[in-house]
């Protein structure tokens, strides 16, 4: 089945939920159905229920089975227009508007777009390559902006969200909430996400002090307003950064700390696939929710407490 160009098609083909079913298993299974339970291809179809039933283990399944749409009771076309909408919109959609598009409560809403963000996280252990830049920047509200109680000179309030970065110029970016700028928290981040021997621009935070050793390493010294030297500067990242910052300020208003990676998966698939139609970037975010899971406790972290 071919993939919607615009939203107007999507909203279109996927109000028959049949051929949203019809759209995932494509996506899902192109070289025909398996079985998520025994992986076998003996599988039959229940067209009047939507359903599989595999000839091997007997176990009847949709295809929603093994996906971040699992124990939905929502109809799987009103997933697919909302996973569209959050893909395609350039600084994000908010869980309220979503809810009025396609006929949900908020909250339902609110759980849908944390379980696409899941199907946007970046699992590839490919490292970034080529020519570099890394910076760390600061996400939350504005100190003057808070009440009284809140404001950073209270015990254990005010503090920001520290975020590591790294982008290929003219490729893709790395981001995810760190717990500190310190030289050897930096060193790792940067070495976990940058190919030894890639050419690194950084500014000279005291993190990258030995990034010489392993990298072709150039730095611009923002103290002194220096910003670019040649072909050293951190411009690209800090033009990620404000896409980033866009995002939460101008869509999401407020972001808990604990949230803040998956706004950040979202914003750095969206980028990755910057040079992507939409129809691509649609496709990918689909195929991306195949084999992933998020229940609501796991948000919530009702799981980690109970552990």
């Amino acid at each position: 089945m071919q993939t919607p160009k615009t939203l107007i098609e999507a909203v279109n083909l996927f109000s028959d939920n049949s051929k949203a079913v019809e759209y995932l298993a494509a996506k899902r299974w192109p070289n025909g159905v398996t079985c998520p339970v025994c992986a076998s291809h003996e599988c039959t179809a229940l067209a009047t229920r939507q359903l599989w039933q595999c000839k091997g283990c007997r176990k009847q399944f949709s295809v929603k089975k093994g996906t971040i749409y699992e124990d939905s009771a929502l109809p799987l076309g009103k997933w697919l227009t909302a996973s569209w909408m959050i893909m395609n919109c350039r600084n994000g959609i908010s869980s309220c508007e979503i809810a009025r598009s396609i006929g949900v409560s908020q909250k339902t809403a609110w759980f849908m777009a944390h379980r696409i963000r899941e199907g946007m996280k970046n699992g590839s252990v490919e490292k970034l390559s080529g020519t570099v830049e890394s910076d760390a920047t600061y996400i939350g509200g504005i100190d003057g902006n808070r009440h009284a109680s809140k404001k950073k000179d209270a015990p254990g309030q005010g503090e920001k969200a520290i975020v590591f970065g790294a982008v290929e110029r003219g490729g893709k970016v790395r981001s995810k909430v760190v717990d500190g700028t310190g030289k050897q928290s930096t060193e790792n981040d940067v070495l976990t996400n940058v190919a030894i021997g890639s050419i690194l621009y950084t500014d000279e935070a005291t993190g990258y002090r030995n990034m010489g050793y392993v990298y072709d390493h150039s730095t611009v010294n923002h103290s002194q307003k220096e910003y670019v030297r040649g072909e050293a500067h951190t411009n690209t990242i800090e033009n990620y950064w404000s896409l980033v910052k866009r995002m939460i300020k101008g869509t999401y208003i407020h972001v808990e700390p604990y949230h803040l990676d998956r706004y950040l998966d979202e914003q750095g698939l969206r980028y990755d696939l910057r040079k992507s139609d939409e129809q691509t970037r649609f496709a990918e975010v689909v195929t991306g929710g195949i084999g992933k899971r998020l229940t609501y406790n796991e948000l919530t972290g009702k799981v980690l407490a109970a552990q």
